[in-house]
Order: C-alpha cells, then structure tokens, then sequence
C-alpha cells in the first residue's frame, strides 16, 4: 500500500492521506486495489472478480472522477455508467 499511495503522490500529484479512495486496477480488469486514510492510518482493499471482470471508464491523464453511486457500482461489477445519483426530494412547504 505503500507503493500506491507513492503512485498517488508521485506521478499524480494528489495527497493520498485526504480521505479519497485511490482505486487501482489490474490489466486484465479483474482485480481492483484500494487504498483510503481514514484518519489513523491507511486501509487497503483487493477485490477479484468472477466474469468479464469490471466495467472501467475511460481515463484521461490517468485520473476520473466518480461519485459514490458510480463508486458502488463499479465495485459490485456493474456497469457504472448507468447509474445516476437519486436526489431525494423534499416536501414543498404551503
């Protein structure tokens, strides 16, 4: 984990002790690596899946972006582009 978070720092000039979730993928995208702080130390998480393996997006610069929904989805081997944020909705005062 060390390593990784050194990738982080490194080559993409992010700080891997903010509390994001750096994933990192495996060349034949079954296998995904983890790491987050949370807030005592770093957490690495290796998941392998069964199948095609997971659904990647697109990247630019090595770098995306992607929401916590999108984030679910793509750590259960969904496609995660087909998911979209549900925003609750709020009774309207009268």
């Amino acid at each position: 984990m060390d390593g990784l978070a050194s990738i982080v720092m490194n080559e993409f000039d992010l700080d891997p002790f903010s509390g994001a979730i750096f994933i990192f993928r495996s060349k034949r995208s079954d296998r995904l690596k983890l790491i987050v702080w949370d807030g005592t130390g770093l957490v690495m998480t290796y998941k392998r899946i069964e199948g095609r393996g997971f659904e990647w997006p697109q990247m630019r610069d090595g770098v995306i972006s992607i929401n916590k929904s999108q984030f679910e989805a793509l750590f259960e081997g969904l496609d995660w582009k087909c998911v979209t944020p549900r925003y609750s909705r709020r009774p309207v005062a009268a």
